[in-house]
């Protein structure tokens, strides 16, 4: 009787049925693929993972970044959000196996103007009733303010004064001072709206607004007027006078009124500083302690920050920075509907706002045991909400209470060296982001899906000058400067690649290369049809880019975009849950010349739960079950570094087990035709070689094998097995007959390793069918 060889072809094709995959691999889970120098990919079972933080993190993890300060001091930075609300997330610094949460701090209020000019000067005093903030403290003013022919809107840094009086220097939208022209005490103004009625036109009156015909106005605070809300960015259609200028509504107006944005009062966004005490008579939230980061009497307490899928990227200055730590707005709700058990209530703004269906918010309310928590928005009429409690507790009747609607996305720095207690914002950067990447030589921070106005253009990017983050607005003695991706919709991504920047939109991928004086970048379209699939789907490794489309991988090497033809394209696309895309993880694994996409499956509502990985050496295949949220590539800590949705922190290919547990390896071959006549084989006699364990280790691996033989590829299989094999099995005898054969090995045992060898069997003819 003659031995035959089990000749494995390397990588997975789920693409071909297992009859049309004879002798390759059609499914898999844990194992990955090493070379020979026949070109044969051996396989093998998969690395595992230990804890490298004996804590969970407060949320999902969906960012991390590991360096090495100057004092050889490691790092690893953790950015969450948590999967049930964008407003349930922190900031976490791992050093020498302790945490430390450095979320930013905001406070947020809403008072009367009371802003201050002196002629000739271009510092304005401005009060605030409610909150005494520092020089630590940074204000974004979201509602423009006229005073003395200045307008006050955007990012400034706070100049301590007084009790719940600061100061702040005037300047346009280029950095320049602006001067006021008048001294006025305790005064200026907010826009108000004008509508008529059948009309789309809207009158804005802002005292000496300095707008033209063509210039963009920025709304920041959703206000409702002759039955038009208000919000976002407008064109300013008309200039009457100095003091008006009309924009248009997308709708006409139902009725002829006039409203102020917010209600007349001024908008403030403080954003805590560097060595920030305690504001008023809050209480801590978040492990920092009675009063800590509290808000003064008459604002409710604030809840932290919020940072949907966060970015962190080291600088060279051995700092951290961060991106998207949206800050919530604060918006005053007075209660129509009480309750004393669960059920639906209703809030209605104080000022004027138009809630989304489905949206999350999060109620801070003045009774801890009412509705304080996270809320999905089921009803949406303008200056309300409705939501469901499943709380038990009544709400202060007639009280007001805090809701986060909206959120902002700016750019925050931590720097251990200067001793920093939290992530404190970068002065004078754009305060929303979707995201960045740090360019290197020069060390410029490229802010991309950005803002001039406080609104933001998806498809804007922005960089602060060369070697200086506090330096945004470009000038003919600096580098800073923007540029606007003209097609696509909005960015999805970008990173720094090999000798330039690479930006994505959701249609094509675009170079960012440094030409220096007078335009900094160029920007060019490098491919078409390519775009990026989510913000974390693109990675680079040994010199080329690896990403994720809409229905195709890319790569980027010498020879411009490329497609890989992924052979498990229906694992992957027609098995991913589409609605929760941007959660999408790319992991590199440069020991192992590896790339892994991490996903979640229809059904499993939103939980990364499974991989599809790309063996660039091999150009093949692989995929399993294992959800990582975030990964770094091999770092100053060693290994590469991934996070779980069981909130732990894990260090791969550092254990033959996955944090303690057994690991459940595993492949099966296509179909084996031992005969393509109507003649049946018979297999009597198997003889198993394999690697038993690693070099100079135990070889003490326990293996199983299975057998599932058949005459017709659409035949239910008959099962023989599984079999055990270690190292002391010469033979076994699994005495099957058929004409297709399909091989699966799996291991489920604990402080082992293995990797396939020449496994034979004898066969015989055996009759026909």
């Amino acid at each position: 009787m003659p031995h035959v060889s089990f000749k494995i072809i390397p990588g997975v094709d789920q693409n071909r049925t297992p009859a049309l995959n004879e002798a390759a691999l059609s499914t898999t889970n844990l194992v990955r693929f090493v070379p020979d120098r026949q070109g044969l990919g051996l396989v093998q079972k998969l690395g595992g993972w230990t804890t490298f933080y004996p804590n969970t993190l407060p949320a999902t993890v969906r960012a991390l970044w590991a360096w090495e300060d100057t004092n050889e001091n490691i790092y690893l930075a953790a950015g969450c959000q948590s999967l049930t609300s964008n407003y349930q997330a922190s900031l976490n610094i791992i050093n020498a196996g302790n945490g430390t949460d450095i979320t930013p701090r905001t406070i947020t209020s809403n008072v009367a103007v009371d802003v201050s000019s002196t002629s000739g000067s271009n510092i304005f005093n401005v009060g605030d009733t409610l909150v005494t903030p520092t020089s630590l403290y940074s204000v974004q003013i979201t509602t423009h303010i006229s005073i003395a022919g200045v307008i006050l809107f955007g990012l400034y840094q706070c100049t301590a004064v007084g009790s719940n009086l600061f100061s702040v220097d005037g300047q346009n939208i280029l950095g320049r001072p602006e001067y006021a022209t008048s001294t006025i005490a305790n005064g200026g103004s907010v826009a108000s709206f004008a509508t008529t009625s059948g009309d789309a036109t809207v009158t804005v009156t802002l005292n000496d607004h300095g707008f033209s015909v063509g210039s963009t106005y920025t709304i920041l605070i959703p206000t409702t007027v002759g039955g038009i809300t208000l919000f976002s960015n407008y064109t300013i259609q008309t200039v009457p006078s100095a003091n008006t200028f009309t924009i248009q509504a997308q709708n006409q107006a139902s009725a002829t009124t006039s409203a102020s944005i917010n209600g007349g009062d001024a908008n403030f966004v403080y954003f805590l500083g560097i060595g920030a005490a305690p504001v008023g008579t809050g209480y801590g939230v978040g492990g920092y302690g009675s009063g800590g980061y509290g808000t003064g009497t008459g604002i409710n307490p604030t809840t932290g920050t919020s940072i949907p899928a966060s970015d962190w990227v080291l600088d060279n200055w051995g700092e951290i920075l961060i991106s998207n730590p949206r800050s919530e707005r604060t918006v005053p709700l007075t209660v129509t509907g009480l309750s004393t058990s669960a059920g639906t209530v209703t809030l209605s703004f104080a000022t004027n706002y138009t809630a989304t269906v489905g949206a999350a918010i999060v109620v801070s309310g003045m009774d801890p045991s009412g509705y304080n928590g996270s809320y999905v928005i089921t009803a949406s009429t303008t200056n309300s909400v409705s939501f469901t409690s499943a709380t038990t507790g009544a709400m202060v009747t007639g009280g007001t209470i805090q809701v986060y609607v909206n959120g902002y996305s700016p750019l925050f720095y931590w720097s251990p060296p200067a001793g920093q207690p939290i992530a404190q914002i970068i002065p004078n950067s754009p305060v929303v982001n979707e995201g960045f990447f740090v360019a290197m030589p020069q060390r410029q921070i490229i802010a991309w899906g950005s803002s001039f106005s406080g609104d933001q253009d998806p498809l804007l990017v922005r960089w602060c000058d060369a070697g200086n983050f506090t330096s945004w607005i470009g000038t003919s003695a600096n580098q800073a400067g923007s540029y606007r991706i003209p097609k696509g919709s909005r960015i999805i991504g970008a990173l720094q690649g090999p000798q330039q920047g690479l930006v994505w939109t959701d249609l094509a991928l675009w170079s960012m290369q440094y030409i220096s004086q007078p335009y900094i970048y160029a920007f060019n379209e490098v491919g078409a049809g390519c775009g990026l699939i989510a913000k974390k789907a693109a990675v680079s490794m040994n010199g080329v880019v690896y990403w994720m489309g809409q229905s195709q991988f890319y790569r980027l090497a010498g020879s411009g975009v490329e497609p890989i033809m992924c052979a498990i394209w229906d694992v992957i696309f027609q098995n991913m849950d589409t609605a929760y895309k941007d959660r999408i993880q790319v992991a590199a694994n440069s020991r192992f010349g590896e790339i892994s996409w991490f996903f979640p499956t229809q059904g499993s509502g939103g939980v990364i739960n499974f991989y599809a990985k790309y063996n660039a050496g091999l150009n093949q295949w692989d995929f399993g079950s294992m959800g990582r949220t975030a990964w770094i590539n091999e770092s100053v800590l060693g290994p590469p570094i991934g996070a779980g949705e069981d909130l732990y922190i894990y260090q791969h290919e550092t254990s033959t087990d996955a944090a303690g547990q057994a690991m459940t390896s595993s492949f099966q071959t296509g179909y084996f035709v031992m005969s393509e006549a109507d003649i049946k084989m018979f297999v009597d006699e198997l003889w198993p070689d394999m690697k038993w364990g690693y070099y100079g280790a135990a070889q003490s691996a326990t293996v199983q094998i299975t057998f599932y033989v058949t005459d017709f590829p659409g035949q239910t299989p008959y099962v023989y097995g599984p079999y055990s094999l270690t190292q002391a099995t010469t033979v076994i005898a699994p005495r099957f007959r058929g004409r297709l054969v399909s091989m699966k090995i799996e291991s489920t045992d604990i402080g082992s390793f293995w990797r396939i060898g020449n496994i034979r069997y004898r066969v015989q003819p055996d009759g026909r069918y």
